[in-house]
């Protein structure tokens, strides 16, 4: 199963499918009222850092662990804004798990286990396969986050 093309933001337009193309993407399930929250500022200097390189962060707004990222779009886009100065793309609410899981996260976490909570991490290479997955609590500024972003880049 190939990583999908037709990915829709946050203010519902469908990303445009070469935005992806020949990059290392971060993708993240995001909430806005979590307790791993502040970690919106690692995915930001991480964006800022290898950006240049031909690496994207794309944030996913999900509603399924406690509830908290019960926002609209434009209230999730405004808080990531102004108290993270999130400039990256951030997708549509989407579930992560079960079986309304969209086919982002079909993909993206094939048959391992669930998504375990917030701020789970897929590294996906420039071949649109994923080659590294990061556990919710692993803080955007780990060595070994950075090292699966360096080997893809």
């Amino acid at each position: 199963m190939p990583l999908p093309t037709n990915l829709t933001t946050l203010d519902g337009t469908v990303m445009p499918a070469d935005k992806l193309q020949d990059k290392v993407v971060l993708f993240v399930n995001v909430a806005s009222q979590c307790g791993l929250t502040p970690q919106y500022s690692g995915l930001v200097e991480l964006d800022k850092a290898y950006g240049d390189r031909g690496f994207v962060v794309i944030g996913v707004p999900c509603n399924q662990f406690g509830e908290q990222e019960p926002g609209s779009p434009d209230e999730i886009k405004d808080f990531a804004k102004s108290k993270y100065d999130v400039e990256f793309t951030l997708l549509e609410k989407q579930d992560v798990n079960g079986p309304s899981r969209s086919p982002l996260y079909q993909f993206l976490v094939g048959t391992g286990e669930d998504i375990a909570w917030n701020f789970g991490k897929f590294v996906v290479g420039r071949d649109g396969q994923v080659v590294a997955r990061f556990e919710p609590k692993t803080p955007p500024d780990d060595a070994d986050l950075k090292a699966a972003i360096e080997k893809a880049l």
